[in-house]
């Protein structure tokens, strides 16, 4: 089997996002499963879908495209607020597409003019985290906007957290989201549908026993793949935290110095390095490297130690033997590493079919 390449465990996917879905149905929330780590991955994204998903997200409308061409049938929402270059392609494969804008909005309407269709808009709200997202007192006017717009219908709202500044979802910026949907629904008469509460981060307070008020909805990819919460990285009680594998090839081994000789500058990325003269060590390079993945994103098998990266090589300290040419090392990703790896075309995914279902889940 070639490498470098990424084991895909199916199973362990399908457990846990089955008890994703069967923990937040108790409170009256769905999940979207999102594919956009999994580069749209069509075998991953009817795994979400069998494990009962409410529908499937993605940031990436060549990916929603691509799960659509592999027959993947499901509602698709675009995660990632629309190009209006690609606003078109948008209406053409999604169903739905969350929104800050109303100048994309507008164009979503004349795609769908265009196109014959009825496009669903989700409105983001800004609750702090200052990635994407409408202004609270901003809201109102977008929302009555957007409830004119031909051959649009409002969906709903919801909220980013925890991506771009790390503010954790608690019970104060979730009750503002519920708030914001009454609201709404008193001003204009609008039935919110969808109160989309946020991603992986989400799952402490909605799985903490509090009021979950209006939020009716959660988007999960991280902690559905690699089994982790997304505040701290802890694993997930219950959950696989090895559904996914990273596999690498050794292509050369040897007793090396750990000190450079030589005048130092900068690396190939920039960066000034420092060494500490430890004598010589059993030092092996992998045939993978920053191109491919995220090496601060690794966690290396037992006796093995992550040194350095290039673009090409990764070079590990082996402390336990002596490792053989053309051996292979498996190494667990976080979220990081994950996503670079799926996106290199260097890396290739071997997908480990579902075989059965976990103990206690109903056969489908």
């Amino acid at each position: 089997m070639s490498a470098p390449r990424l084991e895909i465990d199916l199973d362990k996917i399908f457990h846990n996002a089955r008890t994703l879905v069967e923990r937040l149905a108790d409170c009256g929330i769905s999940v979207t499963g999102v594919t956009k780590a999994a580069l749209g991955s069509p075998d991953i994204a009817a795994t979400l879908l069998r494990a009962g998903v409410s529908g499937l997200g993605d940031s990436r409308i060549e990916n929603i495209e691509t799960m659509r061409s592999a027959g993947v049938s499901a509602p698709f929402t675009l995660i990632r607020s629309p190009m209006l270059s690609q606003t078109d392609e948008v209406v053409r494969n999604a169903g739905v597409s969350l929104n800050t804008e109303i100048d994309v909005i507008r164009e979503l309407s004349r795609a769908g003019q265009r196109a014959g269709r009825v496009h669903g808009i989700v409105l983001m709200v800004e609750l702090g985290d200052l990635r994407e997202g409408i202004m609270p007192e901003d809201l109102p006017k977008v929302v009555g906007e957007t409830l004119c717009l031909p051959n649009l219908v409002f969906k709903g709202i919801g909220c980013n957290l925890a991506c771009r500044s790390g503010v954790s979802p608690d019970a104060e910026n979730m009750a503002e989201l519920s708030a914001l949907a009454v609201a709404i629904e008193t001003e204009f008469g609008a039935t919110v549908e969808v109160v989309s509460g946020g991603n992986s981060a989400n799952l402490a307070w909605a799985l903490s026993g509090a009021d979950t008020g209006r939020i009716n909805d959660l988007r999960l990819g991280e902690s559905v793949l690699l089994g982790r919460e997304t505040l701290h990285r802890e694993p997930i009680d219950g959950l696989h935290t090895d559904a996914i594998a990273l596999v690498a090839e050794v292509i050369e081994s040897k007793s090396k110095p750990t000190q450079p000789r030589g005048e130092i500058a900068q690396t190939a990325f920039g960066e000034t390095p420092t060494a500490i003269d430890r004598g010589s060590i059993s030092q092996v390079i992998l045939a993978i490297g920053i191109q491919d993945t995220d090496p601060d994103g690794l966690s290396p098998p037992h006796g093995i130690e992550i040194l350095a990266a290039s673009s090409d090589h990764l070079i590990v300290e082996s402390r336990d033997a002596r490792v053989a040419i053309g051996a292979e090392m498996k190494f667990q990703l976080n979220y990081s590493a994950l996503v670079r790896a799926m996106t290199s075309p260097f890396v290739q995914n071997v997908v480990k079919p579902e075989t059965r279902r976990p103990a206690g889940f109903a056969q489908d």
